[in-house]
């Protein structure tokens, strides 16, 4: 499997790249990506969580008890918890929510998919995400994972990103637009 330079760069990607090799290895792959994405969840929910892998205050030791407590309520497997002593061990953890995007990312890329960022300005239903879905993968030529995001000062429409292409199609800023044609 081939990673792109820009992930195997960061510390990050050498991070995430290593427990990727891991887990191809264990044959854990899924596994450990459902890991990561409860450890994301629980990131985004708990501020005191995210402070703790943040401080660099907190001794490797209590990063370390705080993260193996973390790990074992979220019923984590044993390679990822082990991976998140290794990161509190080698003071990483401040890295892990850019660990956790590289991760996805080979995952994805390992599976032949690309993921697209979409946001709206309000909740798609199912069907509009699954049309959309489909709309992209036909344009992509491979398949598309859609991670669906909301931001009301959109006013309406969609900000679709896949990889470095973007496609904005907001009423934001086709209003911007106009205000600039109007000035010029």
């Amino acid at each position: 499997m081939e990673i792109s330079a820009g992930i195997q760069a960061s510390l990050a990607g050498r991070y995430a790249s290593a427990l990727f090799d891991l887990a191809v290895e264990e044959g854990t792959v899924s596994a450990i990506e459902s890991d990561l994405e409860r450890l994301e969840q629980a990131l985004a929910e708990s501020s005191d969580l995210k402070a703790m892998i943040s401080n660099p205050q907190i001794s490797r030791k209590a990063q370390g008890a705080a993260i193996e407590g973390v790990s074992g309520t979220l019923e984590l497997a044993q390679l990822t918890k082990n991976f998140l002593g290794v990161l509190a061990g080698n003071r990483r953890l401040a890295v892990l929510p850019e660990i956790i995007a590289a991760f996805h990312m080979i995952a994805a890329a390992q599976r032949g998919e690309v993921t697209a960022e979409v946001t709206s300005a309000h909740a798609l239903s199912d069907e509009q995400l699954d049309a959309l879905k489909q709309k992209l993968t036909e344009r992509e030529g491979r398949t598309v994972k859609i991670k669906p995001k909301v931001d009301p000062g959109l006013l309406g429409g969609l900000v679709v990103t896949v990889g470095s292409k973007r496609i904005d199609g907001s009423i934001r800023s086709r209003l911007n637009s106009l205000a600039q044609a109007m000035k010029g």
